[in-house]
């Protein structure tokens, strides 16, 4: 089936929004996965009860080795061995299939597919509840973080200390789902990428589910006592929570974005869509380097602004690269290719912006 030619409108997120993660973009273009239908609009998890998930279709994303969707079903089937699944709302966005896929591609994993499902926090345990022996893993973006530890069996020590779970993993019947997180994988390989291998004192801006991962990301790095700097202390608890059980202590610091940015090492920034603009221009004490996981449009305005003050830079793609590749090894047990997944990656956004 032919591709859309014309992008779809940028889905923007309220201003007011904490909390981000992986997978959702400054501006999370939809076209970068282009919704070329939707299968099943509504299902039923009972014949009385609508269900609140639908299965997108991304065959438009180039995997020769899965089938079309038209031959794949919730059952187990001759040509579909194993199956695992990106659930969220919203999830058009989500760039985990061209991941996964070139991941199964480049494994040989013929009996591997891969889909997009869009699912919210009440939908999550009846779709868990109804998936067959064939399943491996899924995938988890927002809304649905917290929540997968109430539908797991057993939850890793890091998933806890963290407060999140992005993955879980299905065994056969009867053994146990287990809910781990690799959001915090994914921003040490890409800190370590650039060359971080310790940090003397680590800056945090926000405090949302991706800040409670890069703390933990910073505690493995040697930081026990970030800042961590927010528009409103009073919406740290669950950031402070994380902390608690990790064992360090943050120093809270209010007044985003007019306060001045410490003198830092390093400064990892959670921040939604456009909460981080008004840094742009700022002036940088020392040149730390700076994640931004924001990725979409590239360089955000305070990726921008560090480079010009000589900073060094990272882009949330990174990090979505190397959660996705700690995923991929989880749910199948070979080594994740990372370069066949970053160049899957490149290509696509590459695509995405020349549209």
């Amino acid at each position: 089936r032919p591709m859309p030619s014309s992008a779809g409108p940028p889905v923007t997120l309220p201003a007011d929004v904490d909390e981000l993660d992986a997978e959702q973009p400054h501006t999370a273009y939809t076209n970068l996965l282009p919704e070329i239908s939707i299968t099943d609009r509504k299902r039923s998890v009972q014949d009385c009860m609508p269900a609140r998930w639908l299965f997108l279709d991304t065959a438009g994303v180039v995997n020769a080795r899965c089938t079309p969707w038209e031959d794949r079903r919730v059952a187990a089937s001759e040509s579909t061995k194993r199956r695992a699944a990106v659930l969220g709302s919203p999830i058009r966005h989500s760039l985990s299939p061209t991941l996964h896929r070139a991941a199964y591609a480049a494994l040989g994993l013929a009996g591997w597919c891969y889909d997009a499902v869009n699912c919210d926090e009440a939908a999550l345990p009846s779709f868990v509840e109804q998936l067959g022996p064939e399943w491996a893993g899924l995938s988890l973006t927002m809304p649905l973080k917290r929540v997968a530890l109430t539908v797991a069996d057993q939850v890793s020590a890091l998933a806890s200390a963290v407060g999140a779970a992005n993955t879980l993993l299905l065994g056969p019947p009867g053994e146990p789902r287990r809910a781990e997180n690799t959001d915090v994988a994914g921003v040490l390989a890409a800190l370590r990428e650039a060359g971080v291998d310790r940090v003397r004192a680590g800056v945090i801006l926000g405090a949302g589910g991706t800040a409670q991962a890069a703390l933990a990301a910073l505690c493995e790095l040697g930081d026990s006592a970030p800042r961590v700097v927010v528009r409103n202390p009073a919406r740290t608890v669950e950031l402070l929570a994380t902390a608690h059980r990790l064992g360090v202590q943050p120093e809270i610091i209010g007044g985003l974005p007019e306060v001045d940015l410490p003198d830092t090492d390093l400064i990892v920034s959670t921040l939604p869509p456009g909460a981080g603009d008004a840094l742009h221009g700022r002036p940088w004490v020392g040149r730390p380097v700076v994640l931004d996981v924001v990725y979409t449009p590239w360089p955000t305005p305070l990726a921008a602004s560090a480079r010009e003050a000589g900073c060094q830079i990272v882009s949330g793609l990174a990090v979505l690269l190397h959660q996705a590749a700690a995923q991929v090894e989880l749910m199948t047990g070979c080594r994740a290719p990372v370069p066949q997944m970053r160049a899957a990656l490149d290509a696509a956004v590459a695509a995405a912006r020349s549209r």
